[in-house]
């Protein structure tokens, strides 16, 4: 008798937790079919460059960053480099000094240009790196530089500011593809925008895409993993930092990953397809960290 109900009592806890589980994400690989964490990590351990696409705000995003920085340095050791749109170009020294313990954190949170979310978001990120002496590279431009082409235009830009600050930007002038469909979507964002003010804005987020790229591969080197974090749309369809990175060294391995929120994240939308080789699927009411 005894035995009959601890079997019963166990039937209903599996049958019960199976029907209340509510997942916090669901991987997909490029067809769209669900996949796991673990295919993902192995997949990005053989890759040259990793890009981790996140949403700026979301948790989950940031907790599997972390996860898959931890599990790349347990299998790659010391051929591990990592870099990140938060950080920009002319903030490395800091960034160094802070790594290399010649600074503080405070003094590293009062002179970096840090995000608002630093210390929940990305904090921990830099401080596994810092413990575990692993490079980490600035990659976006500075954003002032970034704000002179959404304003007046690329030619401006390379006209006007002097040659020492050219050292933080991908060398000018770059090539800027206006068709491709990330930087078309942005634009139909802005339908009551000046033709020139449209056009301005898409090179400002290509100079950021390709300064990123710039720097990733500065510091890249064969035999190593660069793992890369920036916003999903900067590596989303395999464009943006994608397409400069392949301009550059059409032979380089890399690994794309997107994120993006659903209702129900059983399985992918149709817009959600083929915007990376994974995308992390979470639920839309996700509590967010700013």
């Amino acid at each position: 008798m005894l035995k009959k109900y601890l079997f019963s009592l166990i039937i209903f806890f599996f049958s019960t937790n199976f029907t209340i589980l509510k997942p916090a994400y669901q991987i997909f690989d490029l067809k769209g079919k669900a996949t796991t964490y673990e295919k993902l990590k192995e997949t990005a351990q053989k890759a040259d460059v990793v890009l981790f696409g996140e949403l700026h705000n979301n948790p989950i995003c940031h907790w599997l960053q972390l996860q898959l920085l931890k599990d790349l340095h347990k299998e790659l050791k010391n051929s591990l480099i990592l870099g990140a749109e938060m950080f920009e170009a002319d903030d490395q020294i800091v960034l160094n000094e802070y790594l290399q313990t010649l600074i503080t954190e405070k003094h590293l949170e009062k002179e970096a240009k840090l995000w608002d979310n630093y210390k929940t978001d990305y904090k921990p990120l830099l401080d596994y790196a810092l413990q575990n002496k692993i490079p980490f590279i600035a990659t976006n431009i500075p954003r002032r530089y970034a704000s002179i082409v959404s304003k007046k235009g690329l030619e401006f830009l390379e006209k006007n500011i002097p040659e020492e600050a050219k050292k933080y930007i991908a060398p000018l002038p770059i090539q800027v593809d206006v068709t491709l469909p990330n930087y078309t979507k942005m634009l139909e964002m802005m339908p009551s925008a000046h033709p020139e003010v449209g056009q301005n804005f898409i090179r400002a987020q290509a100079i950021k895409d390709a300064t990123m790229a710039h720097f990733i591969l500065k510091n890249w080197q064969p035999k190593y993993c660069f793992l890369h974090f920036n916003g999903t749309y900067h590596s989303n369809n395999f464009e943006g930092i994608v397409w400069y990175l392949k301009k550059a060294n059409p032979t380089l391995k890399i690994c794309t990953i997107a994120s993006v929120e659903q209702t129900n994240i059983s399985q992918l939308t149709q817009e959600n397809l083929n915007l990376a080789d994974f995308t992390i699927a979470i639920p839309e009411d996700m509590t967010k960290t700013y």
